[in-house]
């Protein structure tokens, strides 16, 4: 994992973060509440984590299982109102995992998934919101449902594996004008009747708020670089 910057210059990072939520949400008429920041720790240690809590911050987001699994089960027992959303792929046999671990998950975006995520949430009887994840740039290196697709997989999720789906996320294509990825999510969410939208990372957060993002996933503009 990377060696994580000066504690002080992690809590400066989320006070300059939220104040830049703020003025975005304000300049889209929004109320900033209405926007989870989810400081993203991909290969940050957990003093970084510990600093990003002492200045006040709960909501956390990890791309993978396995490294989740190595840094938050005691810092969840240490503070239990610490809100733990899954950002990366998910594997199917990692389902129960994700499950005991996640209280969110952003990158459904597959029947069989849908179906062990199902089965996990149904014999833990855990409440995990549920994100689908959409391919708005149809790329094929990258995970997610296309846009075509995403209203019937919507109503399979419900309807097969009875998973109550919170709304939607993206990630656009690196090289792209990411407002026309965001404005399609937008579009898919309401035709959904969903109300929720995962969207906008450290470089173009503020962008996904104009759209309505309500979650947002910034990692680099709090924890620094990653090795």
């Amino acid at each position: 994992m990377t060696a994580t910057v000066p504690a002080g210059n992690i809590a400066a990072n989320l006070r300059e973060v939220r104040a830049r939520v703020e003025k975005a949400a304000a300049a889209a008429g929004r109320k900033a509440a209405d926007v989870t920041l989810i400081a993203v720790t991909k290969t940050h240690d957990t003093a970084a984590i510990e600093a990003a809590i002492a200045a006040g911050h709960l909501t956390f987001g990890e791309n993978r299982v396995q490294e989740a699994k190595a840094k938050y089960p005691a810092l969840k027992a240490a503070h239990p109102k610490l809100d733990l959303h899954l950002v990366g792929p998910l594997q199917s046999n990692k389902a129960r995992d994700a499950v005991a671990l996640f209280d969110a998950i952003h990158t459904l975006d597959r029947d069989g998934l849908a179906e062990a995520i199902g089965a996990e949430i149904k014999r833990a009887a855990r409440a995990v919101k549920l994100f689908v994840q959409v391919n708005t740039g149809e790329e094929p290196q990258k995970a997610g449902i296309a846009p075509r697709e995403t209203l019937g997989f919507i109503d399979k999720c419900r309807a097969t594996h009875g998973l109550n789906i919170a709304g939607l996320m993206c990630i656009p294509p690196v090289d792209e004008e990411p407002s026309p990825h965001f404005a399609l999510l937008l579009k898919l969410a309401r035709d959904a009747a969903l109300s929720e939208l995962s969207m906008g990372m450290s470089g173009d957060y503020e962008t996904a708020i104009g759209f309505g993002a309500t979650h947002v996933r910034v990692g680099t503009a709090i924890f620094g670089s990653r090795a």
